[in-house]
């Protein structure tokens, strides 16, 4: 078993404009002179954290994380959407905040660096993300390594939404399913969530929030992790993460149905590692077996002992073992 390489910090940060009055973070460490890769958090909304520099070997990579609008160090953050003071709402523009805009933003930040192709490293929506922007520009990305493949098409997001779920984790489910009306329960729960978090109450926006990010919080790793459900509900974070998360959910995530399957046409030459978990309750294995299917480069490692998060140990294992495969 392969534990995450030590712990490092940035050698280089910044805020890059990348229009529409966003700007995101971003930050370089490891290597200057090594093999570039970047890493796309999960979410939408999640935002990166310090751990996920140590999926790549420090000596050999230089390594880029960013935050994608609206979260994590990156401005407008859109929990400042909430006055803590007054309870006021102020008004946040989601409609730049789409798949496009963020791999407009990647392409953005990699001219930026200076940087010609790079490894792109993405799990959960992270890989949903890195499918979209390798498909759109395949020609940038060297390698693909994929963790928790969500793929976001309707029987996904029905899954993990609209209650099929909910029968793994029934306690949970209930937990979730409290923000909301008796009445709405019997439709689009990815709905009748979009109508609270966008409630003029900031005390009503704010509980479904925390349900809303702390179901998934809960429910991701293969053992109860407490500390993680913390995290989850921790009220800045959970309001990025619910609203973003909700915002794309609602839409569709901006894709047409099953585009990222139909498009890896445009991925065909690229070698990559999918690391899915077994128990992966969150983006059930099935996602991960369908696009290996369809693209017969990559390699698929199912960990039989693993849920969902990244921080499982078999899928810490699996995912350092695939970044030194691709080291130079």
């Amino acid at each position: 078993m392969r534990d995450l390489y030590p712990a490092i910090e940035p050698y280089a940060s910044g805020h890059l404009d990348v229009g529409d009055s966003q700007q995101i973070y971003w930050e370089c460490s490891g290597n200057p002179d090594g093999k570039p890769a970047v890493f796309l958090h999960g979410g939408p909304g999640g935002g990166t954290s310090p751990f996920q520099r140590q999926f790549f070997d420090p000596a050999a990579y230089r390594i880029v994380l960013f935050d994608q609008r609206g979260c994590g160090q990156s401005t407008p953050h859109i929990a400042d959407w909430w006055s803590e003071a007054t309870g006021d709402r102020v008004r946040a523009d989601l409609s730049v905040n789409t798949t496009q805009h963020l791999i407009a933003d990647i392409e953005a930040l990699r001219t930026h660096l200076a940087i010609d192709r790079w490894l792109v490293f993405g799990g959960s929506w992270g890989s949903t993300l890195a499918l979209a922007y390798a498909e759109v520009y395949p020609a940038r990305v060297t390698e693909l390594v994929l963790r928790g493949v969500f793929l976001l098409r309707r029987k996904e997001i029905d899954w993990y939404y609209n209650g099929a779920a909910g029968y793994v984790f029934p306690e949970l489910w209930e937990q979730f399913l409290a923000p909301v009306p008796e009445s709405d329960r019997s439709g689009d729960l990815v709905e009748a969530y979009h109508r609270l978090l966008h409630s003029p109450d900031l005390e009503v926006a704010t509980r479904a929030a925390i349900a809303w990010s702390t179901w998934e919080g809960a429910t991701s790793s293969l053992l109860p992790r407490p500390d993680r459900v913390a995290e989850t509900g921790e009220p800045r974070f959970a309001r990025a993460f619910a609203v973003i998360e909700n915002h794309y959910f609602v839409n569709h995530g901006f894709l047409t149905e099953g585009q990222l399957l139909t498009e890896a046409l445009a991925i065909q030459h690229i070698p990559g590692v999918i690391v899915q978990g077994r128990y992966d309750i969150v983006c059930p294995a099935t996602s991960a077996y369908e696009l290996h299917r369809a693209w017969p480069k990559s390699e698929l490692i199912i960990v039989d002992d693993a849920g969902h998060a990244a921080t499982e140990p078999g899928i810490v294992s699996h995912l350092v073992d695939a970044t030194d495969k691709f080291r130079p």
